[in-house]
């Protein structure tokens, strides 16, 4: 399992910008999601073009919620994907052919599920890996525990990754054996110092392989 980060606050590469917002590439056995397009198109499709992911491949779009900072760049995918299916949460009303709209928990694939739409505002992705499941998030509006306890139906979580936002219910975290807290999460330093062994730093071009 592959996950690399195209769009955050940080960079992880010098080669990248950093900007506002959220993106990851997540690739699983045969399956290629783009989750999130961040907040500009042409920064999204500079990262990626520099990561090596070629955007008009881009055949699934996972949309966490519908803020800017998380959708700026679904159009010049669109552009280029006209026929990407893309999972959004009920509350994103994106005008797109092959959209599936979502509420409830839901499979998308073997082993790839959403949590739901969560108070009515953010969809999580769960993936179940051989070593438990990998929650990848946008924001986390929904807040870090009820997203945990929400994927806990499909298994025991291993790790999170993506905008943990004020976060600080630091014990959430204390079964997880990786974190990796990026783009709007606002206590860093904290879950560092929590967790030195399982913390890992995001920005863009930071690839976690599990």
């Amino acid at each position: 399992m592959k996950i690399t980060i195209v769009y955050d606050n940080t960079a992880y590469r010098k080669d990248l910008y950093a900007d506002w917002g959220f993106s990851a590439f997540i690739e699983f056995n045969d399956i290629k999601i783009l989750f999130d397009t961040g907040a500009n198109g042409k920064i999204l499709l500079h990262n990626m073009k520099k990561l090596g992911i070629d955007e008009k491949n881009i055949k699934e779009i996972f949309i966490s919620h519908a803020h800017w900072d998380h959708t700026g760049g679904l159009d010049k995918i669109l552009q280029l994907n006209k026929n990407a299916k893309i999972y959004v949460p009920a509350s994103f009303n994106v005008k797109a052919e092959n959209r599936v709209i979502i509420s409830n928990a839901i499979k998308i694939h073997d082993n790839i599920f959403s949590t739901g739409e969560l108070n009515g505002i953010e969809q999580s992705m769960v993936i179940k890996h051989e070593k438990g499941l990998v929650i990848i998030v946008g924001c986390s509006h929904p807040g870090i525990k009820n997203i945990i306890m929400a994927s806990k139906k499909f298994g025991n979580p291993y790790a999170i990754i993506g905008g943990f936002h004020g976060f600080d219910e630091y014990e959430v975290l204390e079964p997880l054996k990786l974190v990796c807290p990026t783009h709007c999460t606002q206590h860093k330093k904290e879950i560092m110092e929590i967790y030195p062994d399982k913390y890992v730093e995001g920005g863009a071009g930071k690839i976690i392989e599990i």
